[in-house]
């Protein structure tokens, strides 16, 4: 196996984005650089196509149908408990095809589409790995149908201009809706616009705050935080000692992503020679994490570490299904 060193991950990335700066709004120039950057990621930790059924992106929100199927039913209650037939008080309802939580006015982002046409897309191949359910199309918040919980942004932030338009468009959640990733609606028109993440920010307090610099590189991002997990040797540290950061941003070098929310975990990336770190300042299960392509990488980054992973090392999740 040729051994991959992820401290260059950052150059990668920066190379990816040089490429970005001849786009416009209509031609999401450089995405091409990024996607081809996320299918070596992927092939570099050894995820390779099914070639099976894909989640496709019309395909209905189970989450959303039980939630709805739920306040259908109290309606229904409460509508049988006031003697009203609920069949006959709705019969004369217009039909409407278009979700209440979509705004057909706004444009979807060029990056979007492109990210459900890959055909390495790993995430449509095998979701299973990913923990995450996907919005289609993008629904706004504030949910004018009281579904999606985030609000939208508050009239100073750092994201839009004076008298732009406040709302943002969900296009991916956390399983349970615990946190949701989206993009300014001021921004739908862009190709390949910024990504904002409903999460507590610096003081606490739950807000939007920036998850990714681009769609493209979200899904780059949401990528790393996945799949080494299943397809890479890992150690997890519930804690770790003080020294042990230090060491870490001394040996390894971070790949340029910003910090991934998700549960009240913020998680920085570092990368080198056939490993991958996660290291969370945030309030998340494991303090840090570590992900290689082979568990000799594993020991070698333990020892770098001054630490002891001799009992700890845990053989890919992927291997169980080659049995």
């Amino acid at each position: 196996m040729t051994e991959i060193d992820y401290g260059q991950f950052h150059e990668w990335l920066q190379q990816a984005r040089s490429a970005a700066e001849g786009g416009t709004t209509t031609d999401p120039a450089g995405t091409d650089a990024r996607w081809e950057l996320l299918r070596r990621f992927q092939e570099g930790w050894g995820y390779e196509p099914t070639g099976g059924e894909r989640w496709e992106r019309e395909e209905p929100d189970a989450h959303k149908a039980y939630v709805s199927g739920l306040k259908d039913r109290a309606n229904a209650d409460a509508d049988a408990d006031a003697g009203t037939d609920a069949d006959t008080a709705c019969s004369d309802a217009p039909v409407d095809d278009v979700p209440h939580d979509v705004d057909p006015s706004l444009a979807i982002p060029a990056a979007l589409d492109e990210w459900w046409e890959l055909p390495f897309n790993s995430f449509a191949d095998r979701w299973r790995l990913y923990w995450t359910n996907p919005v289609w199309p993008p629904t706004v918040r504030p949910d004018p149908t009281g579904y999606g919980v985030a609000g939208g942004l508050p009239p100073e932030n750092p994201f839009t201009g004076p008298s732009e338009d406040l709302r943002v468009c969900v296009f991916m959640a956390e399983d349970q809706y615990c946190n949701e990733w989206g993009y300014p609606a001021a921004r739908s028109h862009l190709a390949d616009p910024p990504v904002l993440v409903s999460a507590q920010d610096d003081d606490g307090q739950e807000a939007w705050v920036l998850q990714s610099r681009s769609l493209s590189e979200f899904f780059l991002l949401l990528a790393v935080t996945r799949l080494p997990a299943h397809y890479g040797w890992t150690v997890e540290e519930g804690s770790i000692d003080p020294e042990v950061p230090a060491r870490l941003r001394e040996s390894l070098r971070p790949m340029g992503l910003l910090p991934w929310r998700e549960l009240g975990a913020r998680t920085e990336f570092f990368g080198g020679p056939d490993v991958i770190v996660a290291h969370d300042t945030g309030y998340g299960d494991s303090e840090l994490v570590a992900y290689g392509r082979t568990e000799h990488a594993l020991e070698r980054l333990a020892e770098t570490l001054g630490v002891d992973w001799s009992e700890s090392i845990c053989e890919p999740e992927s291997h169980r299904e080659e049995e």
